[in-house]
């Protein structure tokens, strides 16, 4: 109680949706300016670098990310952990600042665990997704950085929600975050499938992430890989990303049609002429045309 007088804290409110920090507007700034402007032209302008993905299949629910943190033009740790537990059934990759991404996990692993001993029960993965996303709506503008996919199992099946922390929140297959997402994007939209088996979505990941290390300058180190399933989360490997790029190189790329299964294709019918019916294409056509509508005649 000592340190919440000294620190000016307000009491907790076990009703509603606080995520028992100061208000905003209580933030230390120089007295008469706007909080927002203030750290909008002052505050820190740090290089964020990472990839992480996440996404649903008919087993659960895949996240993996690389393990190294980067902060401006240097490595600030090679082997960091992006993605969090939040409880046994429920995982959420990090994106952004990495203070913020783990104190808001701790706001959010403390309410969930609230509403669990208030209700008698874990709440669903959207109401867990809706709840981060109200919390961080309230602290819009003040530099606050935080993109997450929520990876869950619930009695709905697998689910994946993305979260950012402006307040936007909505569901998806696949999601990826971080300056390396649009090369592990490539490699996700050319080998997802809703029914893959559970070594083909390991190896999608695997290879996604490879991949958008080796081309994003600030992403890098190991692939952590997790899988959610009914049963709860599973932390399934961590590989090193340039043997695992090397190892992924040597290995024949699948190809998406045989030749003998190619669709051929469709015959293109000029403007006016009715399906069913080819036009002719040479003067013996219109002449046998015409010879058999004079003997219809």
């Amino acid at each position: 109680m000592a340190l919440q007088d000294v620190c000016k804290q307000q009491a907790l409110d076990i009703e509603g949706l606080s995520p028992h920090l100061s208000q905003a507007g209580s933030w230390t700034v120089p007295r008469g300016c706007d909080p927002e402007s203030f750290l909008r032209i002052h505050g820190p302008r740090l290089a964020h670098g990472t990839t992480t993905l996440a996404f649903r299949f008919r087993h659960g629910v895949i996240a993996a990310a690389d393990t190294r943190s980067s902060c401006g033009s240097y490595v600030a740790c090679p082997a960091s952990l992006k993605v969090i537990p939040v409880h046994q059934h429920l995982l959420g990759t990090t994106s952004g600042t990495s203070a913020d991404c783990v104190t808001w996990y701790r706001v959010l692993r403390r309410e969930l665990r609230l509403r669990a001993l208030r209700e008698g029960q874990m709440p669903s993965v959207a109401g867990a997704a809706k709840l981060l996303s109200t919390m961080m709506s309230r602290y819009r503008g003040l530099d606050l950085c935080v993109a997450t996919a929520l990876c869950g199992w619930d009695c709905s099946g697998p689910a994946l929600f993305y979260v950012y922390s402006d307040g936007t929140c909505f569901q998806g297959d696949i999601f990826s975050v971080g300056s390396g997402s649009p090369y592990a994007y490539g490699v996700l939209d050319h080998g997802y499938r809703y029914d893959m088996t559970t070594q083909e979505a390991y190896t999608l990941a695997r290879r996604a992430v490879a991949h958008a290390t080796h081309r994003d300058a600030y992403s890098g180190g190991s692939v952590d890989l997790f899988h959610v399933r009914e049963s709860g989360w599973e932390y399934v490997s961590r590989s090193d990303a340039c043997v695992l790029y090397t190892e992924l190189q040597m290995l024949p790329v699948p190809e998406l049609e045989s030749e003998d299964t190619q669709a051929q294709p469709e015959p293109v019918i000029p403007h006016g002429a009715s399906e069913g019916r080819e036009l002719p294409v040479g003067p013996e056509e219109l002449a046998l045309e015409d010879s058999q509508d004079t003997s219809k005649n």
